[in-house]
């Protein structure tokens, strides 16, 4: 944890209240999330600047639900005993309260009665889709007059917050992960647990998991569901991260809590909740299974001097395929996840690996709307029978698989990658996944281990999906990764555009070169915890130049979807 003091010591009175109403915090998580002894602290700050806690007023846009194509979330279930399909709706059940919160930290509490009050109902679907009056696809533009700027931390903290104030505070466990920051009644800065601000709700969630696993067929999967309850009610992952790298005969998966910090753009701290509930591919995981043990060789072989490699990824780490039934919170916030990689906690990924879980359908959705109609009219027809759902799939796969290579910590040890980058840190984790996945299917290719594919559908699908991903904007870690990358490339000339048909090919032997180059870049300025480089390389890249704005126009007047949405639940899939 961090411990600041404002150079000016206490002033005006303002004190640190760690909030206990609700159920009692006992000592030993109150000193993780506080990491002192002590149960009140003073916090200073005696700055008055004007809160930055929103970006600049933008532009008001249309309302565009015709973005998202439908797509129906089912999977086979014949398989399956009553118990399991049984189990099934109890854990939609849990993650429909992972989707409540979700909308409570986006929007606010009062989300329900604000979304009754939209009138058009195109609008009010599009509102729903976004979790919120901002567009999550075109850089989080308000299309709701009077909306105003969507705040860069959400509601994790204080409206009135700035960042400086932030900053100077003498707030112990002020990053905490799994907390909100708060006004105290004296108008100073508190921590307020999220399982104390929901603690209801939370409790209520925490049932439906155990009651979950009375009916598991796997007592290892059933044990995960217990302590995922436990941990829901007092923010202590680390224990049921651990535990469910070693759930390795469950049929049935669930994915539930607060994971991932994409949605706190202010300092990139705070965790949001979301849900995924998953049935095993058995056949495509047994296909993929292997890959796992090609990490640490792979992790040898990054291009970087050998300071920037030293960590090995855990020997547990799994790769397996499935269909998602269900998507609640920030995983069905705008874009669409179609895969995962887990645990974000860098102790269990350095002790055990990490789990990656290849949502198939999800992912085959988004081919077949997306990709395929994209490179119809972006790709050269020289290329376009390089684009394939397998090289897809494997591209995505070893995406979630790259996220475990490279380092954790900064090479001078002053902390983690995660805490130097701040609010880059998604972006730029993003940024190396991607490259460093095809930089992991080129090697393997090389070493025959991919069998007898084309090496050309990799690289020209990744193409293709790069412009899939731009088109989230620059409010996505995923599309902003994919500008730096699109700009870079663009720099080796890893492709040329045809002035006469509009359509692009990629030059195989430069592009591979440039994913090098810019595998090298990505973890330097990881392992170095060069917040400055980063910025001035997503600044000076992360951008769409008027060019690629009008290819990425032509894709909208063929009404080519952005992304997908679903009809899911416990009726869509038979079980209610």
């Amino acid at each position: 944890m961090i411990f600041e003091r404002s150079p000016d010591g206490l002033c005006d009175n303002r004190g640190l209240t760690v909030e206990l109403r609700g159920e009692a915090v006992n000592s030993r998580v109150f000193l993780r999330l506080a990491g002192v002894v002590v149960l009140m602290v003073v916090a200073a700050s005696c700055a008055k600047e004007e809160p930055p806690a929103a970006a600049q007023v933008p532009e008001w846009v249309e309302p565009r639900p015709e973005i998202y194509a439908d797509f129906e979330l089912t999977a086979d279930l014949s398989h399956l005993t009553d118990n399991q399909r049984e189990m099934i709706g109890l854990l939609i059940d849990a993650s429909e309260i992972m989707d409540d919160l979700f909308w409570r930290q986006s929007y606010g509490d009062d989300y329900q009665a604000w979304l009754q009050s939209i009138e058009d109902p195109a609008t009010r679907r599009f509102a729903e889709l976004n979790y919120g009056p901002w567009d999550r696809l075109d850089d989080d533009k308000p299309f709701i007059e009077g909306a105003g700027a969507k705040p860069l931390g959400a509601r994790f903290y204080p409206a009135d917050m700035s960042k400086e104030e932030f900053d100077e505070a003498y707030l112990p466990g002020k990053s905490a992960q799994y907390s909100f920051i708060r006004r105290d009644e004296d108008g100073g800065l508190k921590l307020v647990p999220f399982h104390v601000a929901y603690t209801a709700e939370l409790s209520q969630a925490a049932r439906l998991l155990r009651e979950a696993a009375k009916l598991a067929e796997s007592p290892d999967f059933a044990n995960y569901l217990k302590l995922r309850a436990a941990a829901l009610i007092s923010d202590e992952f680390e224990i049921s991260d651990r535990y469910w790298m070693d759930v390795k005969d469950n049929d049935i998966d669930v994915v539930i809590g607060p994971i991932e910090s994409y949605e706190d753009r202010l300092f990139g701290h705070r965790n949001a909740y979301e849900a995924y509930v998953l049935i095993k591919d058995l056949e495509w995981s047994d296909r993929l299974s292997r890959f796992a043990a090609f990490l640490p060789d792979l992790q040898r072989g990054l291009p970087v001097d050998d300071e920037y490699k030293w960590e090995m990824p855990g020997t547990d780490s799994d790769l397996n395929a499935y269909d998602v039934v269900y998507y609640a919170g920030h995983s069905n916030a705008g874009s669409k996840t179609i895969a995962i990689n887990l645990p974000n906690d860098e102790n269990v990924q350095l002790e055990k690996g990490t789990r990656r879980l290849q949502l198939k359908n999800a992912m085959q959705a988004k081919f077949e709307k997306i990709v395929e109609p994209i490179a119809d009219t972006l790709i050269d027809e020289s290329q376009r029978q390089h684009i394939t759902f397998d090289a897809f799939f494997a591209n995505t796969m070893f995406h979630e698989v790259a996220h475990g290579l490279g380092i954790k910590n900064t090479v001078d040890g002053s902390g983690t990658v995660r805490a130097a980058m701040l609010d880059l840190a998604s972006s730029m984790e993003e940024g190396k996944a991607d490259v460093l996945g095809l930089y992991m299917i080129t090697e393997l290719h090389k070493a025959g281990e991919l069998g007898d594919v084309d090496l050309r559908d990799y690289y020209t699908t990744f193409m293709t999906s790069v412009f899939r991903s731009i088109r989230f904007g620059a409010a996505s870690a995923h599309g902003k990764a994919n500008m730096v990358r699109f700009n870079f490339f663009l720099e080796q000339d890893a492709f040329v555009r045809d002035a006469n048909t509009g359509r692009y090919r990629v030059d195989y032997k430069k592009m591979e070169a440039a994913m090098t180059e810019l595998s090298r870049l990505l973890l330097t300025l990881q392992g170095d915890g060069d917040y400055d480089g980063a910025a001035k390389l997503t600044n000076e890249k992360g951008v769409i130049a008027a060019q690629l704005q009008a290819d990425l126009d032509r894709l909208t007047e063929a009404n080519i979807p952005v992304d997908i949405t679903f009809r899911q639940g416990a009726e869509v899939l038979g079980i209610r």
